[in-house]
């Protein structure tokens, strides 16, 4: 799998295009996702991607970088041995792509915010 393109509000992947914020756990694709605090990830948000244990999680923060995760967000996923690295959305679907490739679905997660 490989993320084709992305621009605001729009990313496509395997000839499909998304409008709304998606996430990518175990190669499928989770469309419409919605968090409970709008631009602040809390971890009921990503719950599924918990479960399937990643050992690394992308996070796409908006074209302009605007969604926040909060510290303790942060120290829970390393206290369950996932590793997270968020960036603006642009760069965040780069470097999913490549360790994706390199690492396989069931290591690599993705959360994808496609706005702001």
């Amino acid at each position: 799998m490989i993320i084709e393109s992305y621009s605001f509000g729009r990313m496509t992947i395997q000839g499909h295009t998304y409008t709304s914020d998606l996430k990518i756990i175990r190669g499928e694709i989770h469309p419409n996702w919605w968090r409970k605090e709008g631009h602040s990830l809390c971890l009921e948000d990503i719950k599924d991607i918990t479960e399937a244990m990643p050992k690394l999680l992308i996070v796409g923060l908006g074209a302009y970088g605007v969604m926040k995760i909060p510290s303790t967000v942060m120290e829970e996923l390393n206290s369950l041995g996932i590793e997270c690295r968020a960036f603006p959305t642009a760069e965040a679907v780069k470097v999913f792509n490549q360790l994706f490739k390199e690492l396989g679905k069931d290591q690599v997660s993705g959360a994808f915010h496609l706005t702001c």
